[in-house]
């Protein structure tokens, strides 16, 4: 038998009885009325010319467009990604639903997003505002249009109130059955949207000329959809069944990670871009160990990954190697890591005496003194700076990782091999750290974090477990680094310098400090934004920091919070709020 019902907070249930339905306490027919016209006006907005110049040897929007989809609608590309967000603005000014006025403010943001992001480009490519208005008096007035369109469904919204208030939460139960089927098309439809985002515009920017706006206003689309559904607080449901169905979760996600290569993304330039992110997931989770658990700040945590790259370049049989061993693939792996801990538990020492800034330079002082002796040969095993190429690829059963694969008719790209085996490796990496956070020296990480002297004055020993700590998050780091060595064949000192150990630490930050699953979210968005914005070349740098300061300006305690950060960022804005 299914048993539904609904619970809503008290903050929810008070604005909800105020004013128009759906937490509005302003001029609900002005307000209603602002946002169906700036619905109206996106939908025709979406339509009408968007430059005065010939683009894609045809009148624009007739034939130009800067996505080459399907069209269902006789629009392509961000046109109809306009038309979907507008019709969805007006269907909510017309359905009183709790959480609307954030929902449409989101709505009201994407379309702003797409509006802006294509207008930029064609002003850039038009050479300046001739893009839009013509020497003889004609006028492109499409983005014109829908930005005027979304302006409105943001000032209806904001005017409207309830923009603000917290989103709905739902205590629905279902069928386990049906919860596992909702389960199955979420994660379906998130494999799909994985796939066409990384295929939209081309492959890192190289398809076309237009690759980097049609990625980016199909990120604005996807980013406004995405924020309705937060607001309407459906994602934090779906996100409650998941926790309720943990281990379907993780297969069913573990599945859809593999059948990744089968979706549009199953290229060999994918595949190895793939690949690299699950090796900097893999050492993310080592370093989420060191940073968001034990809370030590870790400057230097690369070099630990360079230690097992360079430990598996030595042992792999590669002609520059001054070793002269041929160890198999396996063992590498873990004589890498136990190489790199050993090294770990080495620069973990000086944690006994020192914290804060002071370990940071500690740290930081390793990771400089690594990359140096790299550069330099030092012993002979790092090449210096003609690095260790010529690394052998995995071979299983006269196998080789980096070619194609044919399973029946199906034929898979080269490097898929290599994908699969670092998908795997990162679930098992996953599941087992996941159960020691919630150990005991979990919980012995989280106290040192929180307040060291405290720690302390309940009996944890603070110095072993912090040393434990640099250990296990170094195996990770030198176990991912000899995957890395053997897939990119050469192994330099120039693939771990300081901005690497930087880029970690944002990925960890960014995912969300002290989880799992957000080191792996951070690290993924970390290496797929560079490719993507490969076209802007100079300013690819410039808009990957503003969107990581958008993320963390909306999400500052990261995409998938901890507990414990989720609580505390809670209280701060109750306390904020009962201050004002």
């Amino acid at each position: 038998m299914t048993t539904t019902h609904r619970t809503a907070p008290a903050h929810a249930a008070s604005s909800s009885t105020q004013g128009s339905p759906g937490g509005e306490h302003g001029p609900a027919p002005l307000t209603s009325a602002l946002r169906v016209a700036g619905g109206v006006l996106t939908l025709v907005g979406a339509y009408l010319p968007w430059a005065t110049f010939v683009l894609n040897d045809g009148a624009y929007p007739a034939k130009a467009t800067l996505e080459f989809f399907t069209e269902p609608f006789g629009v392509t590309g961000f046109r109809l990604h306009l038309l979907a967000l507008g019709a969805a603005a007006i269907v909510l000014s017309l359905v009183a639903v709790p959480g609307r006025g954030r929902m449409l403010r989101a709505l009201g943001v994407g379309i702003v997003a797409v509006t802006g992001v294509n207008l930029g480009y064609l002003v850039a490519l038009g050479g300046g505002f001739g893009a839009v208005t013509a020497s003889d008096g004609d006028v492109a007035f499409g983005a014109l249009v829908t930005l005027a369109g979304g302006a409105l469904v943001v000032a209806g919204s904001v005017l409207g109130g309830g923009a603000g208030a917290g989103a709905p939460r739902y205590g629905w139960r279902l069928h386990p059955v049906a919860e596992c089927g909702l389960l199955l098309v979420v994660f379906v439809l998130l494999l799909l949207l994985v796939s066409a985002l990384l295929t939209s515009g081309g492959q890192g920017g190289a398809a076309n000329v237009y690759s980097g706006a049609v990625f980016l206003s199909f990120l604005a689309a996807v980013g406004g959809a995405a924020g309705a559904l937060n607001a309407s607080g459906l994602l934090s449901w779906v996100a409650a069944v998941s926790e309720r169905h943990h281990v379907f979760s993780v297969a069913v996600l573990l599945v859809c990670a593999l059948a990744l290569p089968l979706t549009g993304a199953g290229t060999e330039y994918w595949m190895t871009v793939a690949a690299n992110i699950g090796v900097y997931a893999v050492t993310a989770i080592g370093l989420n160990i060191v940073v968001g658990l034990a809370g030590l700040l870790d400057l230097g945590y690369v070099a630990f990954l360079g230690i097992g790259a360079f430990v598996a370049a030595n042992l792999s049989g590669a002609a520059a190697s001054k070793v002269g061993l041929s160890v198999p693939f396996p063992v590498v792996m873990v004589v890498a890591a136990v190489v790199a801990g050993l090294f770990g538990a080495v620069v973990g020492s000086p944690t006994l005496r020192v914290r804060g800034d002071y370990l940071a330079i500690v740290t930081l002082a390793f990771g400089e003194i690594f990359v140096r002796s790299a550069q330099n040969d030092i012993g002979g095993l790092t090449g210096g700076s003609n690095a260790i190429p010529g690394i052998p690829p995995v071979e299983v059963l006269g196998t080789s990782f980096d070619g194609p694969v044919t399973l029946g008719g199906l034929e898979l790209p080269p490097g898929v091999l290599y994908y699969l085996l670092i998908v795997m490796i990162t679930a098992l990496v996953m599941l087992v750290f996941g159960n020691v956070k919630n150990s005991k020296l979990g919980r012995a990480w989280i106290a040192i974090r929180e307040d060291e002297d405290a720690a302390r004055a309940m009996g944890i020993r603070t110095g072993p477990i912090k040393i434990l700590a640099f250990l296990l998050g170094a195996m990770l780091a030198g176990f991912a680094g000899a995957f890395f060595a053997h897939k990119t064949a050469t192994v330099s000192y120039e693939s771990f310098r300081f901005l690497e150990s930087v880029t970690l630490l944002a990925a960890v930050i960014l995912g969300g400090m002290g989880t799992i699953p957000g080191a792996v979210l951070g690290a993924s968005i970390l290496f797929v934004l560079p490719e993507k914005l490969r076209e802007f070349s100079d300013y690819r740098l410039l808009l990957f920091g503003i969107a990581l300061i958008l993320i963390m300006r909306m999400r500052p305690q990261g995409l998938v919070p901890d507990r414990h950060r989720r609580a505390e960022f809670v209280e701060t804005s109750t306390a904020k709020a009962a201050g004002s």
